[in-house]
């Protein structure tokens, strides 16, 4: 694997390191000792899979509040998104800022979401699905978000809305 340090300090767009023959390739998508050199939470005790019909489809911006913050690897397998992670850590130099990467299942990249981040994706293709390795298991009592349209970050997404649920045109602005 070959991790990219983002802006956003402790988020990293991991790329595959391939093993090519004439079958095709042969590559790690998780090794707990990498990850852990790069500091990297190394427990994913639930994972989960996304499925969007439509190009445009928006999910975020999500996170779970502390004390039962969740860090996550994000990676598309069919499709391709836009994915968005923004870093809601008051002591970060970065708090408040976001960072992009398309995710897409030709590139084969993950994005690894620290804790106390934000994270949502728009789908850029028909037939996405998207799978996420989780550092926590879900508790919908501390399921956050706030708004995909948020001024306060300045997201720009890629295509016009055409699919989002209720709950995320509901999210208050982040304050």
């Amino acid at each position: 694997m070959i991790f990219h340090q983002t802006p956003l300090e402790g988020a990293f767009v991991i790329d595959l390191e391939t093993h090519d023959d004439e079958r095709g390739f042969f590559a790690r998508t998780f090794c707990r000792r990498e990850f852990a050199a790069h500091g990297i939470e190394t427990e994913f005790p639930q994972s989960n899979t996304s499925f969007n019909l439509r190009a445009g489809t928006l999910r975020g911006m999500h996170f779970q509040a502390p004390p039962h913050s969740e860090a996550k690897v994000v990676r598309c397998i069919r499709g391709a998104i836009h994915d968005v992670i923004a870093d809601l850590r008051p002591a970060s130099p970065t708090f408040r800022q976001h960072f992009a990467v398309d995710l897409t299942a030709d590139n084969r990249r993950a994005l690894f979401v620290p804790r106390e981040f934000a994270h949502g994706f728009q789908t850029l293709a028909d037939d996405t699905e998207v799978h996420y390795q989780m550092s926590e298991f879900h508790l919908p009592g501390h399921a956050a978000g706030f708004r995909h349209d948020d001024p306060g970050f300045g997201i720009e997404w890629p295509l016009p809305v055409s699919a989002i649920s209720e709950q995320d045109t509901r999210w208050p602005l982040f304050s």
